[in-house]
């Protein structure tokens, strides 16, 4: 296992040599944490309207890892959106491996599906692949129905039906192919009961495959939502954990908030081991936190406690606070994170959609979040761009130190 000195050498320098970055077919412990420790959520930033301004603050902050870049909600988009979708996810990623061809790049297939998708053709190799002739015939979402649901002409889908695993293993091969090497597949929890995560391990594993022999560095890492990791046998699942902050209120001190082992759902201290996909033996998964986003509660303001920060989805919370206290709470977060669970990893917040819109600088509605430095090219950005430069900085400056 990687000691703790052994990994801030590895991640000093804003950009640092390809080999700290470098794997192929497989990913050691220590440059996976290389890149989960310069993590930047840029949610839907293969539809940004100013991709430009965000890759220069891609740069600038010195990120390695972006997350939910293609981040789309399958619901009621019709054929043309879906592929109109495609074609931008594969645009940015090839213009985002010009910038910096170390970058791994996260595309998500979530947990719901809806008649959108109902238009797609099921290629060939889709029915080859789980065994099947091929026929000539779409994606039908009703085939893939567990119980719940999301609402919104969506439904929650359940892995045990074969129609949603053939279009699991359709998304992800399409992001595959387009150079992204992680695939954040939702809250796995949601989607149906899978006993020894049989049907989980099957598709993700004929993806593994196809990833050997077709991705960029002839590998593809998954990771889910809200839970502190699914073991079966001793084997791993995914390849890394992710879950949400859950920031506890502060009673005393209107709209603050800290971090609590223990707290609700955290996976602080609880992300599970194993032996990972990649073949090393791990008590702990290594693991990063997001600002969550979600839903408006109703309540925003007033302190009604988990999960919430002051009646706020995590980001929603996060971007009404001063731009001091932001950059503040990132310093904290941080800091807090590395002393209690040295496994876990803050992604840092770069790019994320507001519940509850802000008023933008003409009086309108903003309805991002954006770390970018304010200016003619981001005029609503919120300033966090160089304190996250600055917080990965400091490990280079730390490991100087130490020497």
């Amino acid at each position: 296992m990687a000691t703790m000195s052994s990994t801030l050498a590895a991640q000093a320098g804003d950009a640092g040599p390809g080999w700290r970055y470098a794997f192929d077919g497989k990913i050691s412990r220590e440059v996976l944490e290389n890149y989960l420790a310069r993590n930047l959520n840029m949610t839907g930033l293969s539809e940004s309207p100013r991709l430009a301004e965000d890759m220069r603050m891609v740069r600038n902050t010195g990120a390695k890892f972006l997350g939910r870049v293609a981040c789309d909600w399958w619901g009621a988009e019709n054929r043309s959106d879906i592929e109109s979708n495609y074609a931008k996810a594969r645009e940015t990623a090839r213009l985002l491996h010009e910038q910096d061809p170390d970058l791994l790049l996260e595309a998500c297939v979530f947990e719901t599906v809806g008649p959108g998708i109902d238009a797609v053709p099921i290629p060939a190799w889709v029915f080859e692949e789980f065994g099947l002739q091929p026929e000539t015939r779409n994606f039908d979402h009703r085939r893939m129905a567990g119980s719940g649901g999301h609402g919104h002409g969506t439904i929650a889908p359940d892995i045990n039906q074969l129609e949603f695993r053939m279009w699991v293993y359709y998304n992800a091969r399409r992001y595959i192919d387009m150079g992204y090497e992680v695939i954040h597949v939702g809250m796995i929890g949601l989607m149906g009961n899978d006993p020894g995560l049989v049907n989980w391990f099957d598709v993700l594993g004929k993806l593994r495959r196809y990833a050997n022999q077709n991705a960029r560095r002839h590998l593809v890492l998954f990771n889910s939502q809200h839970t502190p990791g699914f073991v079966a046998n001793g084997k791993l699942l995914l390849d890394m954990h992710q879950m949400q902050l859950r920031p506890v209120e502060v009673l005393e001190s209107p709209q603050n908030c800290v971090l609590k082992m223990g707290y609700g759902d955290t996976i602080f201290g609880r992300s599970a081991g194993g032996v990972t996909p990649s073949g090393w033996i791990c008590d702990h998964l290594p693991y990063y936190i997001q600002f969550d986003n979600g839903y408006a509660t109703g309540k925003e303001g007033q302190p009604i406690g988990f999960p919430y920060a002051w009646g706020y989805i995590e980001i929603d919370w996060f971007a009404r606070q001063t731009e001091a206290y932001r950059n503040e709470w990132l310093h904290y977060a941080w800091d807090w994170l590395r002393t209690n669970d040295p496994n876990g990893w803050l992604q840092m917040p770069g790019r994320n959609v507001l519940s509850v819109p802000l008023k933008d600088a003409k009086g309108g509605k903003l309805h991002w979040y954006t770390a970018n430095t304010r200016g003619a090219a981001a005029p609503d950005g919120f300033n966090q761009e160089e304190t996250i430069r600055a917080i990965w900085s400091g490990i280079e400056a730390a490991t100087e130190a130490a020497k």
